[in-house]
């Protein structure tokens, strides 16, 4: 059995901010009657990324702060057209995926693990999201 459906979040600024439940309420319906499988979500842009962090204290400012301190927007950047180019460097350093095993109908995260969108562009965007459970 395999399930497909592509979504969007809600926009959101430059960030990480944890999507968890706006997730679940995308891919409920294919979640449904899977006793053991796989969550792929794969994001369509180049300048965010996802991935699973703690969420119990969801230090979404230190994961951003840090990110910021790798790839400085200071750099002599060369592809400026949307401004200093750091977001397809953090994209690439996050990646564009994250992978969720299924037990018994429900993800199968870490007691605090959580799914989070890394927004790169200081502009609030609207992202989409091919999930594919498996």
């Amino acid at each position: 059995m395999t399930w497909q459906k592509t979504f969007s979040l809600t926009k959101r600024a430059k960030g990480c901010h944890l999507v968890t439940e706006e997730v679940l309420n995308h891919i409920q319906p294919g979640l449904r009657d899977v006793k053991a499988g796989m969550l792929y979500l794969f994001i369509q842009h180049t300048s965010a990324a996802l991935t699973v962090n703690e969420n119990f204290d969801p230090a979404a400012p230190d994961m951003s702060m840090a990110l910021d301190h790798v790839v400085p927007e200071q750099l002599p950047w060369v592809h400026t057209d949307e401004g200093p180019e750091v977001s397809h460097t953090k994209t690439a350093l996050i990646g564009p995926t994250v992978t969720v095993p299924i037990t018994d109908g429900r993800l199968n995260l870490g007691t605090w693990q959580g799914i989070y969108l890394c927004e790169f562009r200081h502009a609030s965007h609207t992202r989409r999201i091919v999930a594919t459970i498996m």
